[in-house]
């Protein structure tokens, strides 16, 4: 335990809260310096506060740019009270310790959120506030800093129990808080200098989220994990409200991701995914959601339990009564009306997210994955092949309807992980093969998997027969396009570009069957 809190500098830029905290400090015995527009809040509740500028003898100049860059401030702040050659130092330089410091930013973050011009975006980089939070917080063996409104009514509290002090390990905890924020802060101005500079790739790559949750555990038991979130508007996982269920794992929120990017990529039409260890086992669009649903639900029923469901509408009463009879996990919705909520209640376990909107399929942004010793920063697949974009590459023009299909199969396709082939006939996957190390083993898998599901179903027919078919790159050999053939796919969907372009082609042709190419790619990995 340190000794009593005599002298507290407040300047902050969110006053949640501040009037309350100023009053709880002067209660105490505490003597307020303050700044600008927290002095004025504080003087106005009737508070003592005395104006850094009375308090340093030197006037704020340069539109406040300097107000609390001075040695009676940060001397104040960084004399280590143990050592009597800082004591003495202050002593003969007439500067007072001050012994907390609460300051929140400059709201730099929200005004760059708001697509302020580059003059603005500057002046609301702070300068002093990071200097003092600094400085505090490298002296918290004698300083406590305070850069957080929810942290107020605990030093409160401390206070009063110990005589007006706080204690050493409340100062660590508040000392790494404020070391984290303003790293955050300087992460922030980073980021957005090199977007100014239109640096997709800078030098240094600062990376900063804030933490949402801790889990149970990680991707299996004896992993720690927790979830962070990077302060993004980009509707989904990250933004989403759960109204109802347990908390979710780690396995459930990689999911759940999953599931609402892919269900995104369609608005036309009433569209559901439903997804299973990140890969689709059924993606459908229909008149009505309850279509849709049933639709995703007949490619792969099997995989479906204990999946994650997402739609890209309202959750109505009867597609959430067709959902209750299924074991899912997670059910993701841009909003849910109050019969929907009513009977998915019932299902105490399972948890409701809604996010408000739907994701941009082709909106800009950054994937960060973690490699032993470094990272791989890339761009979002936010990739989109257009109708008027597709080749066709093959004697037989494909139909109007398998272009929907065919263009429906592909989007699936850039969420399956690759090598990723995928069969959909009338707007419905009807097989889905995913992470084979061969292509053409992806092909017989899908088969295989629509076969099974047909038999299941009590169906005469394949359900491939008629279908068409999107491999996520190109097929190297035709013994892929071979495999699609045989299952009766009509119509073929892909990248283009191998060497063999022809040998695949003259299969396509041999056996009549329309070909297009993309042009694009879609590795997932």
């Amino acid at each position: 335990m340190t000794a009593r809190i005599a002298r507290a500098l407040i300047s902050v830029s969110d006053k949640t809260g501040l009037v309350e905290f100023a009053k709880s400090l002067h209660e105490q015995g505490v003597e307020i310096l303050s700044t600008g527009g927290s002095a004025k809040a504080i003087e106005a509740a009737g508070i003592p506060v005395k104006e850094v500028a009375d308090h340093t003898g030197f006037p704020e100049i340069m539109d406040g740019r300097v107000k609390t860059l001075h040695p009676k401030i940060h001397g104040g702040l960084l004399g280590r009270r143990s050592l009597s050659s800082h004591m003495k130092a202050m002593e003969d330089n007439d500067i007072s310790p001050i012994d907390l410091v609460c300051v929140n930013l400059y709201p730099f973050e929200e005004t760059v959120a708001k697509g302020a011009d580059f003059d603005t975006c500057i002046e609301n980089i702070d300068i002093g506030g990071p200097s003092m939070i600094r400085s505090a917080a490298k002296n918290h063996e004698s300083v406590t800093v305070v850069v957080d409104p929810s942290d107020y009514d605990r030093i409160v509290v401390e206070m009063k129990d110990n005589a007006g002090a706080t204690a050493a390990e409340t100062r660590r905890i508040l000392a790494a808080k404020a070391f984290a924020r303003t790293g955050a802060y300087d992460s922030a101005i980073s980021s957005w200098f090199a977007g100014q500079l239109g640096e997709t790739f800078p030098q240094r790559l600062n990376v900063s989220a804030e933490l949402k949750q801790t889990l149970r555990y990680g991707e299996n038991p004896h992993q720690q994990a927790a979830f962070y979130t990077n302060g993004k508007n980009r509707p989904g996982v990250a933004t989403a409200t759960q109204l109802q269920g347990k908390e979710l794992s780690f396995n459930n929120l990689n999911d759940t991701d999953a599931a609402f990017e892919l269900v995104s990529e369609f608005d036309e039409k009433p569209a559901v995914a439903i997804i299973k260890h990140a890969n689709p086992c059924g993606v459908a669009e229909g008149e009505t959601l309850i279509e849709a649903y049933n639709k995703a639900l007949s490619c792969d029923p099997v995989s479906a339990f204990g999946g994650i469901i997402a739609v890209n509408r309202t959750l109505d009463k009867a597609t959430a009564e067709e959902i209750a009879k299924l074991f899912a996990e997670v059910v993701i919705c841009p909003d849910a009306d109050d019969a929907a909520k009513e009977v998915l209640a019932a299902k105490k376990n399972l948890r409701l997210l809604v996010t408000g909107g739907m994701a941009d399929p082709e909106g800009e942004d950054m994937t960060l994955r973690s490699l032993a010793g470094g990272y791989l920063l890339q761009n979002r697949d936010a990739g989109r092949v257009k109708r008027d974009e597709l080749k066709v590459v093959t004697k037989r023009k494909p139909t109007e309807a398998e272009l929907d299909d065919l263009l429906f199969a592909f989007r699936v396709g850039k969420h399956v992980k690759s090598n990723a082939i995928v069969y959909v006939k009338d707007g419905k996957t009807v097989g889905v093969g995913a992470g084979q190390m061969s292509r053409v083993d992806s092909s017989r898998i899908a088969a295989w998997k629509a076969e099974e599901a047909g038999k299941n179903a009590g169906e005469d027919e394949l359900r491939t027969k008629g279908s068409v078919v999107s491999s996520d790159a190109f097929f190297p050999f035709a013994d892929g396009l071979l495999a699609a053939v045989k299952a009766g796919a009509t119509a073929v969907i892909q990248p283009g570009g191998s060497m063999r372009d022809e040998e695949v082609i003259s299969a396509a042709d041999e056996h009549d069957i329309a070909m297009v190419f993309t042009g694009m790619r879609h590795f997932r990995h």
